[in-house]
């Protein structure tokens, strides 16, 4: 009996100072997060539409936009327009005109990216880029185009 006895003693014991212990106890914990950048792009076409009367007046298509982005810091976003295809027929030229924050105006070159907006940070941005044919003949003419958000 005494050596029952004795070992619950020494149970409740080693219990007691184990939650002493636990209850003075600290610990330092460091947590380092790292998140990546994310885009969302919506527009409303991704080919432009022109109806050329005369080769004197540009036609015009406006494509509106929603651009959301969640950047590691104050990184650039940056919204690039590129054409499927060539501009259809010879001497045309297409270029873009942007409203809204951080849009640009400029030229489409004939392949590649075009940069249309840039802006600093996470975010949501609402714009149009209005696009202008200037062709040297009249007619109906569709350029399918690709538009690009990006975030480093």
């Amino acid at each position: 009996m005494r050596f029952l006895s004795s070992a619950v003693v020494a149970s409740v014991v080693l219990s007691v100072a184990t939650i002493a212990s636990a209850e003075s106890a600290s610990a330092t914990v460091v947590v380092a997060a790292t998140f990546s950048s994310r885009t969302s792009l919506q527009v409303s076409s991704d080919v432009l539409q022109f109806d050329v009367a005369s080769s004197d007046d540009p036609a015009v298509a406006r494509v509106d936009f929603s651009a959301r982005a969640r950047t590691a810091g104050n990184a650039q976003v940056v919204l690039s327009v590129e054409p499927l295809h060539e501009v259809p027929g010879p001497s045309s030229a297409l270029t873009f005109s942007g409203v809204g924050e951080g849009t640009l105006s400029g030229a489409v070159g004939p392949s590649g990216l075009t940069v249309a907006g840039r802006w600093m940070g996470s975010g949501l941005r609402h714009g149009t880029l209005v696009f202008a044919l200037r062709a040297s003949a009249p007619g109906k003419y569709s350029v399918p185009v690709r538009f690009v958000l990006s975030a480093p």
